[in-house]
């Protein structure tokens, strides 16, 4: 436990040239090809997020994804000093705050596109709750999630002793779990609305008739429950590594786990979020966004620009 808490110290005494990688946190020093690539990924998906905005005028869902992507980027950068220096207090810090936190504005992002597919979409009808409490509802949980989050990494990046390592590290675990609660609660609701629609199919929205059956709709609400289980499977993993203690957490210590369950499941939802985005996949109340950018009224026989 002594290395842990004098590593809390940005003077402590270890440092790369005293003490061997093992000593640290993480036990690993950062794989920078993996770095690289995901810094690369998410600042370009920040990018793409941000043209995107501007061509749909999609602000809160273009403001989760860029927020999401800035935090990744950011959190990268932190593993990159961890690269150079694995007993970087710097490092550690950037990395075990943003990086925790940072998939919670995917997820709101996803929480909004609920409200707009039970009142634009489908019928509100076939809901259990009126399309505007999604909002309020989950992403006030989000909101939540985050700050608790955010709150657990701030203090255990600076804990000075075990009292307050452990207490980081539990309401971090607590921020986790809140989210991973929320997205359950959302994905049941979400199937309770998917298997209403379907059993209703033929009392629909008629408005929206002739685009529900367009191949480009279909794929958005695949890609829709692909990236929603991107981010289940991510935050389910961050609750058993955080859960598990700063101390021989063989979960934490296992670079190839994170990778994986956290880097990878990220940047696929990332990027399905982009290439399927809402604002070029929903219907807004001005009508649909066509592929070159114009935007069509949806009837139930003809599309008509506008």
């Amino acid at each position: 436990m002594n290395h842990i808490l004098q590593r809390a110290n940005e003077n402590g005494v270890c440092t790369k040239e005293t003490c061997d990688v093992i000593w640290s946190v993480y036990g690993y020093r950062p794989n920078l090809g993996s770095v690289i690539f995901f810094m690369a990924v998410f600042t370009i998906s920040g990018i793409v997020s941000t043209w995107q905005g501007v061509k749909t005028k999609t602000k809160f869902f273009t403001s989760a994804m860029v927020l999401g992507s800035a935090s990744e980027v950011i959190g990268y950068v932190a593993k990159i000093l961890l690269w150079q220096d694995p007993f970087s207090d710097t490092g550690f810090k950037m990395s075990i705050v943003l990086l925790t936190f940072a998939p919670a504005f995917y997820a709101a992002g996803i929480y909004y596109t609920l409200k707009h597919l039970c009142s634009l979409t489908f019928g509100a009808s076939f809901s259990r709750l009126r399309p505007a409490m999604y909002t309020y509802i989950f992403i006030s949980c989000d909101v939540f999630s985050i700050l608790l989050q955010a709150v657990g990494g701030a203090l255990a990046s600076v804990s000075q002793d075990k009292a307050l390592l452990d207490a980081g590290d539990n309401v971090m675990v607590t921020g986790l779990a809140t989210q991973v609660f929320t997205l359950v609660v959302f994905g049941i609701l979400a199937g309770d609305y998917a298997l209403a629609v379907y059993r209703n199919r033929h009392h629909l929205n008629p408005a929206t008739a002739q685009f529900r059956h367009t191949r480009r709709f279909k794929l958005f609400i695949l890609a829709l429950w692909i990236s929603y289980l991107g981010i289940l499977i991510r935050c389910c993993y961050r609750v058993a590594e955080l859960a598990g203690g700063w101390v021989d957490n063989k979960i934490l210590r296992n670079q190839y786990l994170f990778i994986c369950l956290d880097g990878m499941a990220v940047a696929i939802a990332a990027l399905i979020l982009n290439i399927w985005h809402p604002g070029w996949c929903l219907p807004t109340e001005a009508g649909v966004v066509t592929e070159n950018g114009e935007v069509t009224q949806i009837s139930d026989h003809a599309t008509e620009k506008v």
